[in-house]
């Protein structure tokens, strides 16, 4: 219940940097015309372009973070 309240009292800039520096979300997409997976931050930001999702997975999880799919 406790972290419920929590939550709903979380600011939007505070509820954008949740798990910030946690968890990186990964998608296939285009970048310079070329198909790659896109690696971005919890708050949107793209962070890196690469061209193989298993290397994608590898490099966010080298940064101490948990990669997540979006499909």
């Amino acid at each position: 219940m406790n972290e419920q309240i929590a939550v709903r009292e979380l600011s939007p800039q505070d509820f954008l940097l949740l798990g910030i520096n946690d968890v990186a979300y990964v998608k296939k997409g285009r970048h310079e015309d070329k198909d790659c997976f896109l690696v971005y931050s919890a708050d949107g930001n793209q962070m890196a372009a690469l061209s193989d999702h298993d290397v994608a997975f590898a490099a966010v999880r080298q940064n101490g973070m948990e990669p997540l799919s979006v499909h």
